[in-house]
């Protein structure tokens, strides 16, 4: 009789442990961080070939505090979404505006970044954001919330639209005289800014948004562990580090 209460007893204490710690625990696992090649200063691939930027960062840092392995892979922006699902990536931390479109096939973190949506023109350009918008070409990168939001106005508006893989490939165009303006969000336009001789001449009509990391649906042990992460990390003085560092803007 004895034996058999210990034998019940060690079954009820396997049971206790397999259903509160789960299967698919992420500490000791290996994810890959899908990024935008040419998103600065949130995601980009620096000369030396290396992915850098303030999500690259904070995802590594994430990382090391939540005890799990990352590596950061570069995918074409309109399909980081379906390179997700298709198990090519295990999360994006890469400058994601949180949309309810997007939210049907992924799901998001807490937001961690607000950001506005700008025009930049060449330095030297005498336009205004009313006269670009209503009949002057704009250059904007596929598979951003910039471009879908254009595209559903561009009738109301009268623009013409560009399509670009990159932010900084619209801006090249913005300098050479193909487009009048590239719509993007602060960040990336305040670093070409920076770079080029352009400026950011203002806001032009989408209300401003707020990122989050994006992981599957049903991902539900990553996606809490992530979440813990960037509460953690909001609360550590490397957070204001990464600000000072990479000037992102928003906040």
């Amino acid at each position: 009789m004895y034996k058999q209460g210990l034998f019940w007893l060690a079954c009820l204490v396997a049971g206790l442990v397999l259903f509160a710690v789960p299967l698919s625990a992420v500490a000791g696992q290996s994810y890959v961080n899908g990024i935008d090649a040419n998103f600065p200063p949130f995601a980009y691939v620096d000369k030396s070939g290396e992915p850098s930027g303030f999500d690259v960062d904070a995802v590594e840092w994430i990382a090391e505090e939540m005890g799990f392995e990352v590596t950061h892979k570069p995918i074409a922006w309109d399909g980081i979404i379906p390179a997700l699902k298709s198990d090519k990536i295990d999360f994006i931390a890469s400058g994601m505006s949180i949309t309810e479109e997007r939210a049907k096939e992924v799901n998001f973190t807490i937001p961690y970044w607000k950001v506005k949506k700008v025009l930049v023109v060449r330095e030297d350009a005498d336009l205004s954001v009313d006269e670009i918008m209503s009949g002057e070409r704009i250059g904007v990168q596929r598979g951003t919330t910039s471009a879908e939001w254009l595209n559903s106005h561009k009738d109301e508006y009268g623009y013409t639209l560009r399509s670009y893989e990159s932010a900084p490939n619209a801006v090249t165009d913005v300098i050479n005289g193909r487009i009048q303006a590239a719509a993007m969000d602060m960040a990336p336009a305040k670093d070409a800014q920076e770079k080029q001789p352009v400026s950011i001449l203002g806001t032009f009509g989408m209300k401003p948004e707020s990122f989050g990391y994006a992981v599957r649906k049903g991902d539900e042990d990553l996606l809490q562990t992530l979440n813990k992460g960037l509460r953690k990390l909001k609360k550590d003085p490397y957070w204001d580090k990464l600000v000072q560092k990479y000037e992102p803007g928003g906040h």
